[in-house]
């Protein structure tokens, strides 16, 4: 017998429940409101979130636009009005305009935690895709470098989406058919797919890689062109490469990723996903009071699977795995095992995804941050090491190394 952990609540699975539901007939596209009579309470959490608003028309949501475009700032050659959409409100924002029957991002975006105006306009030697479009931002369409992910049922040929942002059958896939005679046999539920397969619906757009076809009609793109929820990712999609040793634009030398939207990147190197851990069982992207949609707030996540009793461990007390103060900011377990070091804009870090425990050691050898001296800014990496080789409930062989 298997048990998920979904939206909060443990669910007993038959493991004949697991399929891949490759076969779904589900018909066409028809939007997320076609959800809403069946699934209200659902649909109205989902409403709620980034998800549900990661592009927003400022016609339509005159609030949308975060800084005051009033003030005059040198990066700043666009007015509100040339502002067809907004894209993102927690990191950063930034700015699409439309010119023909595409979406251009213009060269400044807004840091939303440092409330300062900052250039946009990705760097040779950056993202993979930039030796085929030219330098101008202008010149660079969304349509190919972003909106698969930003939309449902981003049409490469027509250039015309279903509905904007991560709407319900991003997820689900198409449900047509499933709105005509709901059935669970006509709808795809991440829920009921082999973990793989399940994960591969976040990692469509969680993760840096690139089309295994490029270019598709003429046009290099930098997201799962071909994939819906149900099918094999890995058939139409390589994860960003990386050498062991090597610093790169999106890797750590040691193999963590270096940047955002590499989540699934990360997760699929973890212990997590080797032993079939759904993205779902630490979030729900319905919608939640918690930051990124986790269903339970901080380390009362972690604990679930990974309580004292638990053969997962950790041994004995919380401090006595961690060495400090159990209500303490060093306790909390995401603080070690998932540590802000991937770059989203200027000194700003999201979390990392390995759940590895990254030693100073790790640190000295492959220039890649650790968790020990973020916090103890004023101390180095020899003194971080010499205090772990005191943790006697560790092994000091590990912590060397």
């Amino acid at each position: 017998m298997r048990y998920l952990v979904l939206a909060g609540v443990l669910a007993h699975v038959v493991p004949g429940q697991l399929f891949s539901q490759t076969n779904v007939q589900a018909g066409s596209y028809v939007g997320s409101q076609a959800c809403a009579t069946c699934h209200a309470a659902t649909f109205a959490r989902w409403q709620k979130t980034r998800m549900a608003n990661v592009v927003l028309d400022p016609k339509v949501h005159p609030d949308a636009i975060i800084p005051d475009l009033s003030k005059p700032n040198p990066l700043v050659t666009f007015k509100k009005e040339d502002i067809a959409f907004t894209y993102g409100s927690k990191w950063k924002q930034r700015y699409f305009t439309k010119r023909g029957d595409d979406y251009y991002v213009f060269p400044a975006q807004w840091d939303v935690l440092n409330k300062v105006w900052r250039a946009y306009s990705p760097k040779a030697g950056t993202d993979w895709w930039i030796a085929n479009y030219p330098a101008d931002q202008m010149q660079r369409p969304t349509g190919p470098l972003c909106d698969g992910c930003h939309s449902v049922n981003y049409n490469v040929t027509t250039r015309q989406v279903t509905e904007w942002n991560v709407g319900c059958e991003k997820c689900h896939g198409p449900g047509g058919t499933h709105v005509k005679s709901p059935s669970r046999d006509n709808i795809v539920n991440p829920a009921r797919l082999d973990f793989v397969r399940a994960n591969d619906v976040c990692i469509q757009c969680h993760s840096q890689g690139r089309p295994k076809t490029n270019p598709i009609n003429g046009r290099y793109y930098d997201w799962a062109v071909g994939y819906e929820p149900g099918k094999r990712l890995a058939d139409v999609w390589t994860l960003e490469e990386h050498k062991l040793g090597e610093t790169t634009f999106t890797h750590y030398a040691e193999d963590t990723a270096h940047k955002n939207r590499m989540q699934g990147n990360d997760f699929v190197t973890s212990r997590m996903h080797e032993r079939g851990v759904f993205c779902f069982s630490c979030h729900d992207v319905h919608g939640t009071q918690n930051n990124a949609d986790v269903i339970k707030p901080g380390s009362l996540m972690c604990l679930e699977c990974h309580g004292p009793l638990s053969p997962n461990g950790p041994r004995g007390k919380v401090e006595e795995h961690t060495h400090h103060k159990a209500s303490s900011a060093g306790s909390e377990c995401i603080a070690c095992h998932m540590p802000k070091i991937q770059a989203t804009i200027a000194d700003i870090n999201v979390r990392s995804h390995t759940f590895r425990f990254i030693t100073p050691a790790q640190s000295e050898m492959y220039k890649i941050p650790n968790a020990c001296v973020m916090c103890h800014k004023d101390k180095s990496n020899a003194w971080a090491g010499q205090q772990l080789q005191g943790w006697s409930n560790f092994s000091s062989w590990r912590m060397a190394q």
